[in-house]
């Protein structure tokens, strides 16, 4: 199990590690973390471990802000020495809340919550939207995907995305490097998950993000001919009906 600490006193983080060690020799510690900004930052660049520990109050302020700056994509296990958070800890990923000082019964039932979660297979998304879940008003977008590699995960930001597209009921997503990715999403599921502000459903094959677009060129009747800066040969033609909220979209 590959755990990420974020503590911002040194006597408690050693005294995880120590917890840690002791429960078991198969946990790795992937990194000791001590501030918002720095736990973003890591968050953004690397894989999601199996499970966070992580205190509430930081140098910086609270880690409840992390969740605001970054996707957490792993059950989220808290060690303060508060006990006001509790309801607010739950309405994100949160598996478990302890008090400190940790107690290494209680530190070892957590983890194997974490465990039994583990073994059921959520996926990244189902644990964005639960992130999401208790933010009222505003519409939750993906904001990465999960790709699997023959020795794990790699993670994909939306903004990477040159488009998407269906052929033969499969659908691929071609980043704006050229190379290109299977979804198990349709197209009409991944058209509700990603921002219309960034991406346009230019017909039922296309999905294209709105930084690709290099050109657009009158058609026949009406229609709309978007030629694309990462594959000018791709030809997506949109319809006559869709061609003004083309147009509109793009003049922002």
């Amino acid at each position: 199990m590959k755990i990420l600490i974020i503590e911002d006193e040194k006597h408690n983080a050693s005294r995880l590690q120590r917890l840690l060690t002791e429960i078991s020799s198969e946990f790795e510690i992937v990194g000791v973390l001590e501030t918002v900004r720095e736990s973003v930052s890591w968050l953004e660049k690397k894989m999601a471990p199996d499970v966070i520990l992580m205190d509430i109050r930081l140098s910086d302020g609270l880690s409840f802000d992390i969740f605001d700056k970054v996707g957490v994509f792993c059950p989220v296990i808290f060690t303060t020495s508060y006990d006001e958070y509790a309801v607010r800890a739950f309405k994100v990923n949160s598996i478990d809340y302890l008090l400190k000082p940790i107690e290494k019964n209680e530190l070892e039932a957590a983890l194997e919550k974490v465990d039994i979660e583990r073994k059921k297979s959520v996926t990244s998304l189902e644990l964005e939207q639960l992130l999401h879940l208790f933010k009222e008003g505003a519409p939750v977008f993906r904001k990465r995907f999960l790709l699997p590699r023959a020795n794990g995960y790699k993670t994909l930001a939306v903004g990477e995305i040159g488009y998407i597209f269906t052929e033969q009921k499969i659908t691929y997503l071609v980043t704006d490097d050229g190379s290109s990715e299977i979804l198990r999403q349709t197209m009409d599921e991944l058209e509700d998950e990603l921002d219309p502000e960034a991406f346009f459903r230019a017909n039922r094959q296309f999905i294209i993000h709105i930084d690709s677009v290099g050109m657009i060129r009158n058609d026949t009747n009406g229609k709309l001919k978007v030629v694309l800066k990462i594959d000018p040969a791709v030809e997506i033609i949109v319809s006559r009906e869709k061609a003004p909220l083309l147009k509109k979209w793009l003049d922002r």
